[in-house]
């Protein structure tokens, strides 16, 4: 596998043209703010600006300008050899160097100087003659979507892909600063939503004491953090956007909380301090009136209060038909360890899985109407479902045959091959494995493998998976399994099938 650039978690110090036009006033703002970086170990990389000045501005501009922005170019100007002192500090203090070229000499100097990364500013994100040379450094970029439409962003996205490039994309608004009401921060998630995969950060350029949208842009799902940088002193002061290194400080501080407060997006198992807390506050099943030996437990025998005892029946663990091996005192404790529960119905394991199964689809984003038939394969039993079985959603079964089939965690089907029936698979949303005559693969989504009659094949999923399959016209009974034990039962022994999901023809 070819190891793409981690742009996870990512710092950058944006210094711009903060360095005053003096090395010395560089070197400071390099070292001062390896300081917070330090301190919070956190991952971060300083970020120059480069313009070759001579060929960047007009030559009747370099003298006299109307344009604001040209004078105080030209008047922080650092030759190259210059800036070389600045990377290798920044180097020297253990940060990444990025560089935010605005001309294509300037992407020159880049690859001179090895720059870690190329960061393509809003205002350049349609200078496509730049974009160009960029894309043949052969360095990862990220880019600065302030001031565009989405069909623009779409088309950066589709040009670094064709490409080759590795990229990362940076919510921003380019108004400096930003006042609350256009952060827009809600773009993180839609930008993460529309190009899977690619890291989305957010580009800064709020008030730098204020520390909430940073926060806000972690639960958002922002994976780089960028804001301009500097140090005052008696002759410079700062803009209304850059950072002073107390304020990198604070803004580091308030990213990696909200990184601990958000935690991780799959359910955890509980703390044993939230456990305790739960059951402290549980009801215990205790006995309302003396109870024999053998009793069969029916609601009006038994109540539920607090406390509840270790080791004691909960009111959420109780069913009617519980019996006790032991006889019972007025008031006492039904015990975990007193008590025989009844069997439990056949289909149970079916009914809790709906849930889970439906969960799935929502994840991965599957609508379904409610015009559909559900095959429930239990090839070993209804309980042993959860271990060897697949839920299949029939949708159409005509000359061709469209099926969703979802596989729970650990699920897997045997081996079986189909007498007339071709099938394609489909990854649609985690990751499945699949056996075709001995030869096994994993396919992602989007991934597909093709079955043709005849072929062996079996499949499973380790983590989960929702596919859809194919096929030509689907006839009962033309599979032929591995195990012939499963061969010799009747179709009705190794699925239960139901309309839609069956909540009531499984209650039955």
């Amino acid at each position: 596998m070819i190891q793409k650039f981690d742009f996870r978690n990512l710092f950058v110090l944006d210094m711009a043209n903060n360095h005053q036009g003096s090395v010395d006033h560089g070197l400071q703002i390099i070292r001062t703010m390896a300081a917070p970086v330090k301190k919070h170990r956190a991952r971060a990389a300083l970020k120059f600006q480069f313009r070759q000045m001579d060929t960047f501005i007009h030559p009747k501009h370099h003298k006299e300008s109307d344009n604001k922005h040209i004078p105080r170019f030209l008047s922080n100007w650092l030759q190259i050899d210059e800036y070389r002192v600045l990377v290798e500090e920044v180097r020297k203090q253990g940060m990444l160097s990025i560089c935010t070229p605005f001309d294509e000499e300037s992407v020159d100097v880049i690859e001179d100087m090895n720059f870690d990364v190329i960061k393509i500013a809003s205002c350049s994100a349609r200078d496509w003659p730049l974009l160009e040379r960029v894309s043949q450094a052969n360095k990862p970029v990220i880019f600065s979507t302030g001031g565009l439409e989405m069909p623009e962003i779409d088309d950066l996205v589709s040009f670094f892909t064709h490409r080759g490039v590795d990229f990362a994309i940076m919510h921003c608004v380019s108004i400096y600063p930003t006042p609350d009401a256009l952060c827009n921060l809600s773009n993180i998630t839609t930008l993460r939503e529309r190009y899977p995969g690619t890291t989305i950060g957010w580009s800064t350029h709020e008030d730098p004491a204020d520390t909430a949208p940073v926060m806000v842009a972690v639960g958002k799902g922002a994976e780089i953090f960028e804001r301009h940088v500097g140090v005052a002193t008696d002759e410079i002061s700062l803009n209304a956007y850059s950072s002073t290194p107390q304020e990198v400080d604070a803004w580091i501080c308030a990213c990696q909380k909200a990184q601990t407060l958000c935690g991780s997006a799959t359910r955890q198992p509980p703390e044993q301090v939230e456990i305790d807390s739960i059951n402290s506050l549980q009801r215990g099943v205790f006995a309302r009136t003396a109870l024999k030996k053998g009793t069969e437990l029916t609601r009006d025998q038994v109540y539920f209060a607090m406390p509840y005892t270790d080791g004691q029946l909960t009111s959420g663990q109780w069913q009617p038909g519980i019996t006790i091996e032991n006889a019972v005192e007025k008031n006492g404790e039904i015990n975990l360890s007193n008590i025989e529960t009844p069997e439990e119905p056949k289909l149970k394991s079916l009914k809790s899985a709906v849930h889970e199964i439906k969960a799935l689809l929502n994840i991965a984003r599957i609508p379904l109407n409610s015009e559909f038939e559900v095959e429930y394969s239990h090839h070993y039993g209804v309980e042993n479902f959860r271990k060897t079985g697949t839920v299949i959603i029939n949708c159409i079964n005509r000359e061709y045959c469209k099926k969703i089939l979802v596989q729970l965690p650990g699920q897997v089907h045997p081996s079986h091959y189909h007498k007339r029936k071709e099938e394609t698979f489909q990854v649609l949303w985690g990751e499945l494995h699949t056996e075709l005559d001995g030869r096994a693969k994993i396919l992602q989504p989007g991934d597909t493998q093709l079955v043709m009659p005849g072929v062996w094949h079996h499949f499973g999923s380790e983590t989960g998976c929702v596919f859809e399959e194919v096929s030509t016209t689907h006839f009962n009974n033309d599979s032929v399994y591995r195990d012939a034990a499963i061969n010799r039962l009747q179709r009705s022994e190794r699925k239960t099938i139901v309309d839609h999901w069956g909540r009531f023809q499984l209650e039955a």
